[in-house]
């Protein structure tokens, strides 16, 4: 299992304990699990968060 995988459980599971269901709770967790993935695949090299943010400079 990669980090990024770990880090979309983790995000799932956190926002499992934060919110009890509902159309906000589906949305939180879509939310918490992608950042998740995304933070764990910048982990594993998979992603450059870095040139993300970073935006365009002319």
């Amino acid at each position: 299992m990669t980090t990024s995988s770990l880090g979309l459980v983790a995000g799932l599971l956190l926002t499992l304990a934060v919110t009890t269901g509902g159309f906000l709770g589906l949305l939180l967790a879509v939310v918490l699990g992608g950042g998740g993935y995304l933070l764990g695949g910048h982990v594993d090299g998979q992603f450059d968060l870095g040139a993300l943010l970073r935006g365009r400079r002319d």
